[in-house]
């Protein structure tokens, strides 16, 4: 996939408040109840302090569900522009079958789900819901990252600018489970995000410059904790 860096950030300010309202903590996707494995890292011991919450989720852009998702929502989003209805499907196919836990899996899928539902209704995307229904037919679930893509891509929002705003929500979301579960205290949660800032940079931009047949991951230590979750005594997390 090639895309011009140059010509591929174009933020207005309808754009930048649609991202908002999408990708902030208010909107119905129930975010704020996944973990994505941390829960049972920071049970485990692995992430501790805000310099191993940092690390954890620098791996999770960077090797884990980053890097799949990044590619999937470019791949989406240029699809979207094309209107190639058949080629959402076909991503969106891919997109579920890419989870590496049955929990992943659920924070993929249920997000997705949300996402469309609101979205088709506040502002009534038709092709999001064309694609949606028609995964539904194939027995499937729409994913997040997929969902994301084809209504920023509807509602005229440059790709570069709404996979930044997707990335720094999922890092966000993520330094916001520790901060309730270490307790890792809320100055140190800030700290945290705006060191990730480099992070979150980088997974955009190799999420631009990867081709979709390199697609792939490589966070073992990530899935596992995921895998461990699925069993651990208690638990305020669906992940």
């Amino acid at each position: 996939m090639t895309i011009d860096h140059a010509q591929a950030s174009n933020l207005n300010p309808a754009g930048l408040m649609r991202l908002m309202t999408w990708l902030g903590p208010s909107f119905p996707v129930g975010a704020y109840s996944y973990s994505h494995g941390v829960e049972f890292a920071i049970e485990d011991g692995r992430v501790k302090k805000c310099n191993s919450v940092i690390t954890w989720v620098e791996g999770v852009l960077a090797f884990g569900a980053g890097r799949i998702d990044g590619v999937l929502f470019c791949q989406a989003y240029e699809a979207a522009r094309n209107g190639d209805l058949e080629g959402l499907i076909a991503i969106g196919i891919d997109a579920d079958c890419r989870r590496g836990t049955a929990e992943m899996a659920l924070e993929a899928t249920a997000q997705g789900r949300a996402f469309v539902s609101t979205v088709t209704q506040v502002w009534n995307d038709a092709l999001l819901a064309s694609w949606a229904a028609s995964m539904r037919d194939d027995d499937r679930l729409p994913s997040y990252p997929v969902a994301v893509a084809i209504a920023a891509a509807g509602a005229n929002i440059d790709l570069r600018s709404a996979l930044t705003a997707f990335f720094h929500a999922m890092a966000a979301n993520l330094v916001s489970s520790a901060v309730r579960l270490i307790p890792l205290g809320q100055t140190d949660g800030i700290r945290a995000i705006a060191a990730l800032e480099g992070a979150v940079e980088l997974a955009v931009i190799k999420a631009m410059e990867t081709d979709p047949d390199d697609i792939g991951a490589c966070a073992p230590l990530i899935d596992w904790t995921s895998m461990k979750h699925e069993t651990q005594y208690t638990r305020l997390f669906r992940s």
